[in-house]
C-alpha cells in the first residue's frame, strides 16, 4: 500500500515538472520568436510611445526707446489643439455640445464653416486623435474667448483643451529704425542690429517640459507638474528718441522722393555722450518704394567728398603749415596736377581769396593746393597727421556690420602723384557716415571723441542689470587752437558759404556740405552719379547735437549737398531745437496772457482744463447746457466761451473742429463719418443746416493749417 502511494506521488510530481518544462519551453520559444521575428515592430512601437523632455523657449526681452516707448516686443500667440479622445469627456457631453462649439469656433476664426468644424472635430474623436490641431497663431484675446466655449470651458482634462504658447516679434513703430533695431537670424554670422548684438541678454533662459510622442509624430505635454519654468529675457533701453526718429525718416524720405535718389541715411547724435537719437536708412526697392533694407549709416564705407576737407584743413593747421588768413589764388577755378585737371563748381570772386574763404565755398582747387603745397615733399606726414586723429580706426559700435575706414599711405600699391591732392578733397579715402559724424562730433565736443552709443541700460523685470556710460575714444584729437579754428570754419560755411540756405535767425548751425562723384567700379567717375551730404552740429555756439545726412544718386539734375541733404539736416535740427528745452540758451520771456489767440472749435470741459492749467480765466457765464461744438473768442481782452448749438435735426457746422470733436458731435446725431487727412476740419461733404436723413454719411477733409 505504501509502495503504491509513493509511486502515485512521484507520478504527480513528474507530471508537474513536465508541465513546468513545457510552459518554460513555450515562454522561451515565444521570447525567441518575438526577438527574431517581431523585434523591429515592437521597437518601433516603443519609440512611438517614448517620453522625453522638450525645451521651452523663454519670452524674449523688450527693446525700449529712450523715453520708455516700446519699439520691439514679443507678442504672445498660441497653438490650440484638442485631446478629442480624452476619457474624461463623455460622448453625451461631446455630442450635446459639438454644434455650439463648432458655431463659436467658426465665428471666432472665420476660416471654416460651422459644419466643417463639426465634421473635423467629430472625425478626430472617432479616430481617437489625442492631439488634434484646431488653430495656429491664436491671439491672447482670441484665447480668452475660446476658454469660455462649450466643451473647452471644462478645461484641459475634461474638455481636452491643449494650449501651446508661442511668441511673435513685433515692432510697434513698424519700420522706424527697423534695420538698427534689427532681428536675430538662426545663422550666428548673420545677426542684425540690436536684436543680434544683445541676443544673449534678450533671449533669456529656456525651461523644460515633459512631452510624449503621439500619433503623426507630434509631441504633447504630459503634465504641467513636470515643467521647469523658463526665465524670460532682459529688456534693453536704447538711446533712440522715436519722435526725432520719425522726423528724421520722414524728412529723409521726402528728399529721396523729391530727387528720385537711390538711397540715403541720416544720423542724429548727442555731442557730449555719443547717444544716437535717430538713425534712418532708406533705399528704393524694385517697386520704387523706399524701405529699410541695409544700414548704410553704419556699413557703407565710401569716398566722402568735400566733407573730408575739414580733416585736411585741420591736419595742415595742426602741423602749423597754414593759417586761415593766408591768401591763395584759385584763378578761374581749375588747376592741373600731373596732367589731370581739378575744377571748382564756379569761380570764387576774382580768384584771390583766403584759405578760410576757400573752405567756406568748398573750393577743390584751393583745398587741394593747400595740402599739395604743404606736404608734397613728405606726403607721409599728411597721412601720419590723419592717423593721429584716429579716423583710420573702426568705432567698435555694438551692432555688427561696421564698414572699414580706408586712409591709405604712400606705401600703398595704388598711391600715385595724384593721391595727395585728391585725398585732400575727399577722394581715394573711405569712411562710413557714422565714422565721419564721429569726427565732426569731436570738433563740436572741443576735441573729445566719444564712441557712438545705442544702448544705455539693461533691465530684468524693471531691475537694473547693467548700465553703459559714455566712452571716450580719444581725449583730444588735436590742440585746442586747431579745434577753435575748425569750429570757425564750420560756422563760416553756413554764415557765408555753400550752406547759407540753412542759416536762420533763431540758432546757429555749423557744418560742411559735400558733393562727391561716385566711382562706377572699374569704369572710373562719371558726371551722372553723385553723393550729396551735409554734416555738422547745432547750436554752433553751444553744441548739443551733431547730425549727418547722405543722399546717394539723386537723379533729377540737382546734386549739391546744400540743396539735397541740407534740408533734411535743417528739418531735424528745427524739430530738436523746438522740442528740447535744454538746448535753448536765450532768455525766456513771459508773454501777456491777454494776447492768447482764438482757439478752434472744441469741447467746453477740455477748454476749461487747458486754460486753467495755463493760468487763464475762461468766462462761461453765457453758456448753456450744450458742451459740444463750442468756440472760444477773445472779446476786449477777455476770454469768453461762445456756445455753438446745432439743431438735433440739422447737419451742424464742424469746420474748424478737431477730428475727435467733429466725429463725436456728428455720430451722436446718428450720422456716419469718414475722415481724410489729419489736423482740423477744413471741409465737410454735407453743408451745415441741411436736414439729417437716416443713414447720411459725412466726409470730413482735414488739414494741419
Amino acid at each position: 500500500m505504501t509502495k503504491d502511494i509513493k509511486k502515485d506521488i512521484l507520478w504527480r510530481v513528474y507530471l508537474v515538472y513536465l508541465g513546468i518544462l513545457i510552459f518554460s519551453v513555450i515562454i522561451i520559444g515565444k521570447a525567441v520568436y518575438v526577438l527574431v521575428y517581431e523585434g523591429d515592430e515592437w521597437k518601433s512601437f516603443a519609440n512611438e510611445q517614448r517620453v522625453r523632455y522638450q525645451q521651452v523657449e523663454a519670452v524674449r526681452g523688450n527693446i525700449f526707446a529712450s523715453d520708455g516707448s516700446l519699439i520691439a516686443t514679443s507678442v504672445p500667440l498660441f497653438d490650440i489643439r484638442m485631446d478629442a479622445a480624452t476619457p474624461h469627456l463623455s460622448d453625451k457631453i461631446f455630442y450635446n455640445n459639438i454644434d455650439s462649439l463648432a458655431y463659436r469656433l467658426s465665428h471666432l476664426f472665420k476660416d471654416r464653416s460651422q459644419t466643417k468644424y463639426k465634421q473635423i472635430i467629430t472625425q478626430a474623436r472617432t479616430k481617437t486623435d489625442r492631439y488634434f490641431l484646431i488653430k495656429r497663431r491664436v491671439t491672447y484675446s482670441q484665447l480668452n474667448a475660446l476658454k469660455h466655449f462649450p466643451i473647452f470651458k471644462l478645461g484641459k482634462y475634461k474638455g481636452g483643451l491643449i494650449i501651446i504658447p508661442r511668441t511673435k516679434r513685433e515692432m510697434p513703430f513698424s519700420l522706424l529704425a527697423a534695420r538698427t533695431i534689427g532681428y536675430e537670424s538662426q545663422n550666428a554670422n548673420a545677426y542684425v542690429g540690436l536684436e543680434g548684438a544683445y541676443s544673449d541678454y534678450l533671449r533669456g533662459t529656456g525651461g523644460m517640459r515633459l512631452v510624449r510622442k503621439m500619433a503623426q509624430g507630434v509631441w504633447a505635454p504630459v503634465n504641467e507638474e513636470f515643467e521647469i519654468e523658463p526665465q524670460n529675457g532682459c529688456d534693453i533701453i536704447t538711446t533712440i528718441d522715436m519722435n526725432i526718429q520719425d522726423v528724421a525718416e520722414n524728412a529723409l524720405l521726402k528728399q529721396l522722393q523729391k530727387h528720385d535718389a537711390h538711397h540715403g541715411c541720416a544720423i542724429l547724435m548727442e555731442v557730449e555722450t555719443g547717444h544716437i537719437k535717430a538713425i534712418a536708412n532708406l533705399k528704393k526697392n524694385n517697386n520704387g518704394v523706399y524701405e529699410e533694407i541695409y544700414n548704410y549709416a553704419v556699413g557703407e564705407s565710401s569716398e566722402p567728398g568735400s566733407t573730408f576737407k575739414l580733416v585736411s584743413m585741420m591736419a595742415a593747421l595742426e602741423d602749423g603749415l597754414i593759417d586761415l588768413t593766408d591768401s591763395i589764388n584759385t584763378g578761374d577755378g581749375w588747376i592741373v596736377y600731373h596732367g589731370k585737371t581739378m575744377r571748382d563748381s564756379h569761380k570764387i570772386s576774382d580768384g584771390n581769396i583766403t584759405m578760410k574763404t576757400a573752405f567756406e565755398h568748398s573750393s577743390n582747387v584751393g583745398i587741394s593746393w593747400i595740402i599739395e603745397n604743404a606736404y608734397k615733399k613728405s606726403p607721409e606726414k599728411f597721412c601720419e597727421r590723419l592717423y593721429s586723429f584716429g579716423i583710420q580706426n573702426k568705432l567698435g559700435i555694438e551692432i555688427q556690420g561696421e564698414g572699414k575706414p580706408d586712409i591709405k599711405t604712400p606705401d600703398h600699391p595704388s598711391w600715385s602723384n595724384l593721391s595727395l591732392p585728391w585725398m585732400a578733397t575727399g577722394y581715394e579715402v573711405a569712411l562710413t557716415p557714422l565714422q565721419l559724424l564721429s569726427f565732426y562730433n569731436a570738433v563740436a565736443n572741443d576735441g573729445i571723441m566719444v564712441k557712438p552709443m545705442l544702448v544705455t541700460e539693461i533691465k530684468r523685470s524693471g531691475v537694473l542689470v547693467k548700465t553703459f556710460k559714455a566712452e571716450v575714444i580719444n581725449k583730444s584729437i588735436c590742440s585746442n587752437k586747431t579745434i577753435g579754428k575748425a569750429q570757425e570754419l564750420l560756422v563760416g560755411v553756413v554764415e557765408n558759404g555753400t550752406a547759407k540756405n540753412l542759416k536762420n535767425p533763431i540758432y546757429k548751425i555749423a557744418g560742411k556740405t559735400g558733393t562727391a562723384q561716385l566711382a562706377n567700379k572699374n569704369e572710373g567717375y562719371n558726371k551722372t552719379d553723385y553723393k550729396a551730404s551735409f554734416v555738422g552740429y547745432f547750436p554752433a555756439d553751444n553744441p548739443k547735437y551733431s547730425c549727418i545726412v547722405v543722399v546717394n544718386r539723386p537723379s533729377k539734375g540737382i546734386y549739391y549737398g546744400s540743396e539735397v541733404a541740407g534740408p533734411v539736416f535743417k528739418e531735424i535740427a528745427d524739430k530738436v531745437y523746438a522740442t528740447q528745452m535744454n538746448i535753448y540758451q536765450g532768455e525766456i520771456v513771459q508773454t501777456d496772457k491777454r494776447s492768447l489767440p482764438n482757439i478752434k472749435t472744441g469741447y467746453k470741459e477740455d477748454l476749461l482744463i487747458i486754460y486753467s492749467s495755463l493760468g487763464y480765466d475762461l468766462d462761461t457765464s453765457n453758456s448753456g447746457k450744450f458742451n459740444w461744438g463750442a468756440a472760444l473768442n477773445k472779446d476786449n481782452g477777455e476770454n469768453t466761451f461762445c456756445e455753438h448749438t446745432p439743431g438735433r435735426h440739422c447737419i451742424p457746422d464742424v469746420v474748424g473742429m478737431g477730428a475727435k470733436n467733429a466725429v463725436y458731435l456728428l455720430e451722436n446725431l446718428g450720422l456716419r463719418t469718414k475722415i481724410h487727412g489729419c489736423g482740423h476740419v477744413k471741409k465737410q461733404s454735407i453743408k451745415p443746416g441741411k436736414k439729417i436723413k437716416n443713414g447720411d454719411e459725412v466726409t470730413l477733409v482735414l488739414a494741419s493749417n
